[in-house]
């Protein structure tokens, strides 16, 4: 007992890294303000943005994959604590989250705690994604609902029944959980009520409308630089 208490490796613990996919067609205020939430409430070490090449779920996007990467990175700059990861952003055929998931934990260790972001909108369609009971054997999934929104445990109750089976089986009472094993965890952390979408920035933009404060100023500059998003 005396050689773990002196062992600094026995006591070491190991924070989790966040994992944010998305489009990002384009990155806005609401993806950031998403990370920062899940970054200080789980009190994990980083935030990964994984852009999204070829979505299988929803039609493609309408900026370059390079055009996307972009503002990503540029969005990013200054933060220490989030990161880009291109591991999908080039591909042409389909990403699926669980084979991003797969390949991380391969590169990072067996014991490397994992957390898959996600909203809460997002989160009760998870039945429909590839291999989706997977997902909780690569890593844990944060939620982030909406603060003064209905609870998430609310909406669960018309959510499909296997995804319901393993909302009630999974669902962490607080966020030390996430660092007491890889995955396997479900934790709800509130948020602000941000209505920042990217289909209404790039309506704006068709429309020569300000998208100001919706986006950061660099992201800003680089969709006018680079005419994007002059149609909808």
């Amino acid at each position: 007992m005396n050689a773990q208490r002196n062992n600094p490796a026995a006591q070491q613990v190991i924070r989790p890294i966040g994992i944010l996919g998305g489009t990002f067609d384009p990155i806005h205020h609401g993806h950031l303000r998403i990370a920062q939430e899940a970054l200080e409430q789980c009190n994990l070490e980083q935030v990964r943005f994984i852009p999204c090449g070829t979505p299988p779920h929803r039609p493609a996007p309408q900026a370059s994959a390079k055009s996307r990467w972009e503002m990503v990175r540029i969005a990013l700059n200054g933060h220490p604590d989030f990161l880009v990861d291109v591991r999908e952003i080039f591909r042409t055929d389909p990403c699926y989250t669980v084979d991003s998931l797969a390949a991380l934990r391969a590169e990072l260790g067996a014991q490397q705690p994992l957390c898959l972001i996600l909203g809460g909108d997002a989160f009760l369609q998870l039945h429909t994604w590839h291999e989706w009971k997977r997902l909780f054997e690569l890593a844990h999934i944060v939620v982030l609902q909406r603060a003064g929104g209905p609870p998430l445990g609310n909406a669960m109750a018309q959510a499909d029944a296997a995804l319901q089976a393993e909302y009630q089986a999974r669902l962490a009472p607080g966020a030390g959980v996430l660092h007491e094993a890889p995955g396997g965890a479900i934790f709800v952390a509130d948020m602000p009520a941000l209505e920042i979408s990217s289909t209404d920035i790039r309506r704006r933009c068709a429309e020569d409308r300000s998208i100001r404060y919706l986006v950061p100023d660099a992201v800003a500059n680089y969709i006018n630089t680079n005419s994007l998003y002059r149609t909808c």
